[in-house]
Formats: C-alpha cells, structure tokens, sequence
C-alpha cells in the first residue's frame, strides 16, 4: 500500500483537477461514435472507470489514499447533488409504474437490508472489529447508489481500513451482478413467457415520460444554472448547519450528518412537488449528478487494490449477500408474475442506482431508460432509510 507521502500529487487542489479530468475524459470519450468505445461504454460504463481509475492510481502513488479533499466533496460536494437529484424525482411517474415494479423495487430493498446482517453474522468472527460500519456504507450504496453510500460513510463513520475493502466489494461485485443482468436481456421473452408476464404498463410510463420531457426541456441560461447552484450549494449548507442544531438528538448513528442526509431526501422531495422542479428542465439532475460524480472518484481514490487480497472475507460476505437479494426479487417476480424487465430495473435501482440502473434498462428495452433512472431515485430517496436499519441492524449484531 502507498502512503500519502509518496503519493505523486498532493496538493488537494491538483487532486480535484486530476480527479475532475478523470470523469470530464470519460465522459467525452463515451461520447464519440466508435465501434470500439461504444461496446466498451455498454458494458463497462464511464460509472465503472470512475471507480477503477482514482483506485489505481491510489495503488500506484498518483494520488494519495486520503486527502483533506476527500473529506470536503463528502460534507459539502455530496449532499449538494443529492438535493438537486431530489428536487428533479418524478415521483407521480414513479407510482404510474404500478404496484408490481415498486413492490419488486422494494423485495430488493429487503433483500438487501436482511441480507447484510445475516451476511455479517456468518462471517462476523474474521471481519476486524468495527466491520459493521462497512456494512452500513455498502447498504447505502446498495440501496441507491454511490449518493447514499456516502452519505453512509459519514453517518457511520466508517474508518480507511474498513472502506477501502468495501469500496472493492461494492465495485467487484456489483460490477459481476450489473454483467450477469446484461446478459438475461437476451432471455427476457423467455422468462416473461414462463412467467405469464405483462409488458403493457412498462409501455404507457415510458410514453408519458418521454411527452413530458420532450415538451419542457429547456436549454440551460445562466439565471437558472445560478438557481440550480445556489439551491444546491446553499440549501444543502443551511440544512446542515439545521441539522447541527442541539434541538435534534444526537447518537452515534443519529449524527449531524445522518440528519443532514435525512432531512435533504425529505426537502428534497417535497421541493418536487413544487415548481422549483421545473429547473430540472434545465439540468438540475445532471448537474446534481456531476457532484455525486465527483465524490465517486474520491471514494475510490480511497480504496487500494492491494487491501482486497489482504481482506478477501469481505469479498465474500459481498456474494452472499447479493444472494440474498437476488432470492428475495425473483423470488418476488414469481409470485406476481412480473416481466424481467421489472426485476432487472428494481434490482440495479438498488444495487446499482441512478447511475447503471438506466444503463441496464436500456439493453432490456432501448427507449426504457427514464424508468430505469426513476427505480433509481427511487433508490435515492428509500436508500438513507433502508441502509440506516441495515447498518443499525449490524450493529446489534456486533454488540453494539
């Protein structure tokens, strides 16, 4: 492992210029009409090199595994995007999918959140004594993606030694699971006939989004990009300096930050509901995304390659915990005979979030992505709470 001092870049600012350049690179490349780098970006997209790239150059001493940096995008950076993520929900497109999706949306969710304590508990007796803090990260990411797994690490303050192997589960072994749904997408049919599965509701929502879209976006003008900053920025502050506030209890879960994290979903999505959502016409979402971006390569600046072969018991706490989700969303789709679409976009919306979950949903259904992106918010707002009882739950279990 490298040390921060041999690291080859150390001031912060270079390092948010490096890390910037990593996602700005990616995304552009991603862009470009090439055979090879479209195959590439399908299956392995700029989400995943977002992790790889900052985790190898931490392994070989391009930049150091942490960083005053790191600590900043994840008070200030992180909950900045997560707020205008909220602000763009569409949450009466997200109940017109229907009871089934959300219902297998959330058998995900309780997969996950059973999952990581009984995970936990089987290998508990070779993980290092505060193991459970990385179960509440990893929930977060689980539940909603990197958004809320940072807002987890700070929640529960989760320690280098304990993330850097978690950062590496989360990436290998979500990566696997985003892979293997890919490859159902050729046997969709297959299944939903199996299944005795109904395609038509996934038609009417995607039909109504696309409507909706078409008719309102709006190119981005400079009153509104300083709105959207200044919600962002300034809202997501003042909440923070609310949730400091003695008045709120403090626990060592209930922390500032939790409260941070809490009250910005519920602002949030109240704000939704207004016409403040009109600026994610704008782009209010995608410039939520650019922070949420940007923290996703200081967490993987924070992991080193070299900790999974010392640490491979979290690998597998890893597997079998996404087991256990998987049983319990198929295990759902058969009983309400749910098409594979539905159990592809509500596990990714869980496991994978905002980010692969449209990603995914496009290779079962190419014009589907937007429902994909709303099991991801779904996700989002669902995340900070789920992964708060899944954590909690592994507390209990370590004896805390």
């Amino acid at each position: 492992m490298t040390g921060n001092d041999a690291a080859l870049i150390q001031d912060p600012m270079a390092i948010f210029a490096y890390l910037t350049a990593i996602v700005g690179i990616l995304f552009m490349l991603s862009t470009i009409d090439n055979k090879f780098l479209n195959k590439l970006f399908r299956y392995a997209p700029p989400l995943i090199w977002m992790y790889f790239l900052p985790m190898i150059s931490t392994t070989f001493g391009i930049i150091p595994q942490s960083s005053d940096l790191y600590s900043f995008l994840g008070t200030y950076i992180l909950p900045a995007g997560l707020l205008l993520l909220m602000i763009g929900a569409n949450v009466p497109a997200t109940l017109k999918l229907g009871g089934k999706a959300i219902v297998l949306f959330l058998a995900g969710t309780v997969g996950v959140v059973i999952g990581g304590p009984i995970a936990f508990a089987l290998f508990q007796g070779i993980l290092p004594e505060d193991a459970w803090r990385g179960v509440g990260a990893l929930a977060g990411s689980w539940i909603g993606g990197t958004g809320n797994m940072g807002a987890m690490i700070e929640t529960f303050r989760t320690p280098e030694d304990i993330l850097s192997p978690v950062i590496l589960t989360d990436t290998l072994v979500g990566i696997s699971w985003m892979g293997v749904m890919i490859a159902l997408a050729n046997f969709q049919n297959k299944f939903n006939t199996w299944n005795g599965a109904d395609n038509s509701t996934i038609k009417r929502v995607n039909e109504d989004i696309a409507t909706d879209m078409q008719r309102n976006v709006k190119p981005l003008q400079l009153p509104q990009l300083f709105g959207i900053l200044g919600i962002g920025m300034a809202g997501s502050y003042i909440i923070r300096v609310f949730a400091g506030m003695d008045f709120l209890p403090k626990s060592d879960i209930m922390s500032t930050s939790t409260w941070s994290f809490i009250i910005i979903t519920a602002v949030g999505i109240a704000l939704s509901f207004t016409k403040v959502r009109n600026l994610e016409y704008y782009g209010a979402s995608k410039i939520g995304y650019l922070g949420i971006f940007l923290y996703l390569t200081g967490i993987g600046a924070q992991a080193n390659l070299a900790d999974i072969v010392q640490s491979p018991q979290f690998l597998l706490m890893g597997v079998v915990w996404l087991s256990i989700h998987i049983l319990c969303i198929f295990g759902a789709a058969r009983l309400l005979k749910a098409p594979l679409f539905f159990v592809a976009v509500g596990s990714q919306g869980n496991i994978g979030g905002t980010s692969s979950a449209p990603i995914v949903a496009s290779v079962f259904q190419p014009a589907l992505a937007p429902i994909g992106l709303l099991m991801g918010i779904l996700g989002n707002v669902v995340g900070i709470y789920a992964a708060l009882l899944c954590g909690q739950l592994a507390k209990m279990i370590a004896g805390g």
